[in-house]
């Protein structure tokens, strides 16, 4: 029995409520496939669409009227960790008592700490929200002083700072969940960024890396294995081409070549290796792989294996 993060990616939810609730049906099977096999799973995820959508949404309503003010963006994070976390929640469970499993799943809304003189904050590059024509995002970043750029070809759209995760401040309670047998669904989006001042945890307005919180947690929770989810089933040199070779397994070596070499591209597979990697250097296994065969990366059939 491992004890396994799951990272998922929240371009991976849908654009809508309802075509989320449908996609994570198909997400509990894998992640419950994993539980019926006697492992203890902690699921992450991220929310990169979700909380744009709802930070626009709610200062569209504000420019209406029909709300007082527009939300902060932590509180827009934490929207988007209760709404994901519901659909992931409530489709676990309803899988676990279709297989007779008597377990739950539980949300905890997550802070997750950063440092205030992080260079991210001068740096806008996390991509959130819906995409945009060129006119379009020309027109909502003069009016509303967002920092819009295209996204891989695929039109344009807000960034905002993206630190790296320093702590988890709910480690402890991720902890005593996962050992009183839940399956938690936690740092949903990265985590709620968190700063200290004065003593105190202030949120402030940034989305962290998925996968990078991910890692973090999964060293924090003391997890035997990280797996982050892809749309691929192993990661690849030379993707795209002619001499394309799929990877079964990467030491931190080689990882740090390939990435020298710049194989993996900056806002899909790069971030994950670099996550993966920094898990690995904690010890642990590391697992790039697809949602649909999450299981047999962990039995080694699938998937990128990265370790020290």
């Amino acid at each position: 029995m491992s004890k396994i993060v799951i990272a998922l990616g929240g371009n991976a939810l849908g654009n809508t409520a309802v075509e989320q609730l449908n996609l994570v049906q198909e997400t509990a099977k894998s992640i419950v496939d994993l539980v019926s096999a006697g492992n203890d799973v902690v699921v992450a995820h991220g929310n990169g669409p979700q909380v744009g959508m709802i930070n626009l949404g709610m200062s569209t309503a504000a420019e209406a009227g029909a709300i007082k003010a527009s939300m902060p963006f932590p509180e827009c994070g934490a929207m988007s960790q209760g709404y994901i976390g519901y659909h992931l929640q409530n489709s676990i469970q309803n899988e676990l008592k279709a297989r007779f499993i008597k377990k739950s799943a539980v949300t905890l809304i997550t802070q997750v700490l950063v440092d205030e003189n992080d260079p991210a904050f001068s740096n806008p590059t996390k991509p959130i929200g819906a995409f945009y024509t060129k006119e379009q995002a020309e027109k909502i970043a003069k009016e509303k002083n967002y920092t819009m750029v295209e996204d891989a070809g695929r039109g344009y759209r807000q960034v905002v700072p993206s630190p790296k995760p320093i702590d988890v401040i709910e480690k402890d309670a991720v902890m005593a969940l996962v050992n009183a047998g839940e399956i938690v669904i936690t740092a949903g989006g990265g985590g709620i960024p968190v700063i200290r001042k004065n003593g105190k945890l202030v949120g402030t307005p940034a989305v962290i890396d998925k996968d990078y919180a991910s890692a973090k947690l999964a060293e924090l929770v003391k997890a035997d294995i990280l797996i982050i989810l892809t749309a691929v089933d192993r990661v690849a040199i030379n993707f795209g081409k002619p001499d394309q070779k799929l990877l079964e397994r990467m030491n931190l070596e080689e990882a740090q070549k390939y990435i020298d070499e710049g194989h993996f591209a900056p806002g899909s597979m790069l971030p994950k290796v670099q996550a993966a990697m920094e898990f690995a250097r904690s010890g642990g296994k590391a697992i790039i792989a697809s949602l649909e065969n999450a299981g047999k990366a962990i039995i080694g059939e699938s998937g990128t294996i990265i370790e020290k």
